[in-house]
């Protein structure tokens, strides 16, 4: 065989295809890090399955006790469900009036300045730290209490999650025309009202609708601190250990629930 000729019995070497790890030892690293977690949140948190074993009958017992539920009572529950939907509608209202300004200065795309974006950035999420419960007590202590301090607690809430969605559908949108009006000569305000507005109007009335579905839950319990709404039905049922009537607010308060959840669903439908 001549010096010139390779040997086409050598191995061939591939460059640059690194061995890969296998799948399977992958999995049970997964799997290993997965319960160590769970082992470690549960020694920390001082909770096991014996203890849920031993304290789940109780829940039958519970059960037993709130049916059949006090179908009379719904008679005196029904303005205080009303009261918590035109929270909810209010609190929706002014949040996603007030987060439409809020995620403009907040996406990349419209503001340059990370100056501006930033610090906008970090009161969103300042807003989301707080829980809704929290703000609701902390404006029933200012304005003491009344289904006011509900609103204005929805309001702040609905703040941080609308603006939140809403600032990354706009960085998410096609630049392209807002290239082209830029080409033209047009500003920041014609920006937003010819190139911004129209790509996000269908996300951003998803984004009310969902966030109004949240906030009627949530101003379901605000009660328990004074916020008014139905919440304080709940306190009072369950302080008194009437537990059918407590059953006739969940079935009022799921019946609600369901309706505005199809009646976004098919909002939802036609805008998307």
């Amino acid at each position: 065989m001549s010096m010139n000729e390779p040997n086409v019995n050598e191995p061939k070497v591939k460059i640059g295809n690194a061995p890969k790890p296998p799948a399977k030892t992958k999995m049970i690293f997964t799997i290993i890090l997965v319960v160590a977690l769970l082992w470690w949140s549960s020694f920390k948190t001082e909770s096991s399955i014996a203890d849920l074993t031993i304290g789940f009958p109780n829940m039958f017992d519970l059960l037993v006790q709130m049916w059949p539920p006090n179908w009379h009572y719904f008679e005196n529950i029904l303005e205080p469900m009303l009261e918590t939907i035109r929270m909810a509608v209010i609190g929706t209202t002014f949040g996603a009036i007030i987060a439409v300004p809020l995620a403009l200065l907040c996406a990349s795309n419209i503001i340059r300045n990370s100056w501006i974006v930033y610090p906008f950035r970090f009161i969103l999420n300042l807003i989301r730290t707080i829980p809704d419960l929290l703000l609701a007590s902390i404006f029933v202590a200012i304005f003491g209490l009344g289904a006011l301090p509900g609103i204005i607690a929805l309001s702040i809430f609905s703040i941080g999650l609308v603006a939140k969605l809403l600032y990354e559908a706009i960085e998410s949108i096609d630049p392209g025309p807002l290239e082209a009006m830029t080409a033209v000569g047009a500003n920041k305000v014609q920006w937003v009202f010819f190139g911004v507005i129209p790509q996000v109007t269908a996300h951003f009335t998803s984004y009310v609708l969902y966030t109004f579905e949240v906030n009627v839950r949530a101003a379901a319990i605000l009660g328990l601190v004074g916020a008014g709404g139905i919440g304080e039905y709940y306190d009072k049922t369950l302080g008194f250990l009437e537990y059918d009537k407590t059953a006739s607010i969940i079935i009022m308060t799921l019946i609600v629930v369901l309706v505005i959840d199809y009646m976004s669903t098919k909002l939802r439908e036609k805008l998307l």
